[in-house]
This record gives structure tokens, C-alpha cells and sequence, in this order.
């Protein structure tokens, strides 16, 4: 797992911004340049830029510039990680509170 976190670590923290999850949102319809995600934003086209920086060194996002347009689109595969860390809490969570209700099930008092 220690070889995962800081993988982990730069996701979570790309995906803790509202903005950034905005462009995350869009780019998983489809690649689109900097300035159309910079569109909806309330914010300067450098804002958008350091923000997909973030985004892209978490491995989420990639880009390529072809003259002067960068185009961006998503790494769907990345997002695995974080769903399999996800799954992993939830999983033992569902573990516990199964056996938790089994043990209310048998000292439940009969009335």
C-alpha cells in the first residue's frame, strides 16, 4: 500500500478542488482545448492552467499541444486507484457492520 499512497496522495488532493473536478467533469465527455475548459470557469486562463498542472502531474489528465492549441483529455484508467481504495474501506466497513448486526440478531432480548 506504501507504494501506492503517493500516487494516491496527488489524486486526492487534484481531485479536492471544485475547479478541477469541474475540468475532470467535462474532459470525461470528451478532449477539449485549455480555453474551452477555462469557458465555464470563473477564473484567469493562467488559474486554469496551474490547475490542470496539478491535475496532470496526478496522472488524471494528459495533454498535447499541436501549434498553438493544447488539447486535454482524461485518463479514465488513473481514476482505478482511487476506486480500488475506495472499494477497499468499503468493503471492510461492510464487513463490520454485518457481523455487528449478526451480534445485535443473537443478544437481541425476546419479548
Amino acid at each position: 500500500m506504501l507504494q501506492q499512497s503517493q500516487p494516491l496522495d496527488l489524486m486526492f488532493h487534484a481531485l479536492s478542488d471544485p475547479g478541477r473536478r469541474s475540468m475532470v467533469e467535462r474532459l470525461s465527455r470528451g478532449p477539449a482545448s485549455v480555453s474551452e475548459l477555462a469557458m465555464p470557469l470563473d477564473m484567469t486562463l493562467s488559474a486554469v492552467v496551474q490547475h490542470l498542472a496539478v491535475l496532470e502531474a496526478s496522472g488524471l489528465v494528459r495533454s498535447q499541444k499541436v501549434g498553438r492549441v493544447r488539447t486535454c483529455q482524461i485518463e479514465p484508467e488513473r481514476l482505478q486507484l482511487a476506486e480500488q481504495w475506495i472499494n477497499a474501506r468499503r468493503t471492510t466497513w461492510e464487513r463490520r457492520l454485518d457481523r455487528l448486526g449478526d451480534f445485535l440478531a443473537e443478544t437481541e432480548p425476546e419479548t
